[in-house]
């Protein structure tokens, strides 16, 4: 049996227990309803969009790469203000969420080609929401036989394409013409 090396240095943060770089918050102008500890929040302040990997911004809400994806292309629709219950939720946010995950997972469908997706919301830590206070919602593109041995054997999932890749082919793709996931 041959050994193979799959090199996947970015993952190194999540093994440690890193936490996501933080901005200068002085130089972030953050809402009064936000909160400076959630990456979130920071990321709808801050206009560095590939530092904070952020795809796309809408008027109320902000698309972000998963800094660890459980699937390559893994992506989180964001409210823009912090908010942690559904029934808190202003309607013109929800429903911009809503086009937002159609739109993405389309884009995605154009540019990776996935069988299928999960979408899903974690609302409350119990049910595992990493950010508990901050509404998100995550796009995992799925293929046929995406799983294999590593997560069974070794716990560990390998993703194929560095975040500043999938970036830069994201947002290349919505700065054209129709981008928003339209052929």
């Amino acid at each position: 049996m041959s050994h193979e090396r799959l090199w996947a240095p970015w993952r190194l943060g999540y093994v440690k227990g890193d936490r996501t770089p933080q901005a200068d918050l002085g130089a972030l102008s953050l809402p009064p309803s936000a909160d400076p500890a959630c990456f979130m929040c920071r990321a709808a302040a801050d206009t560095r969009d590939r530092e904070n990997l952020v795809v796309t911004r809408g008027r109320e809400t902000i698309v972000i790469l998963n800094r660890y994806p459980y699937n390559n292309g893994h992506l989180l629709v964001a409210c823009r203000s912090h908010v942690g219950k559904l029934d808190e939720l202003p309607p013109e946010t929800n429903l911009e969420a809503i086009q937002t995950i159609a739109d993405m997972t389309s884009l995605l469908t154009r540019l990776m080609n996935p069988d299928g997706f999960n979408i899903g919301l974690n609302l409350g830590k119990v049910a595992g929401a990493g950010v508990p206070g901050h509404l998100h919602w995550h796009i995992v593109p799925r293929w046929l036989g995406d799983t294999n041995f590593m997560p069974v054997l070794a716990g560990v999932d390998v993703i194929p394409q560095s975040l500043d890749e999938l970036w830069q082919m994201l947002t290349d793709a919505l700065s054209q013409p129709g981008g928003r996931g339209e052929p």
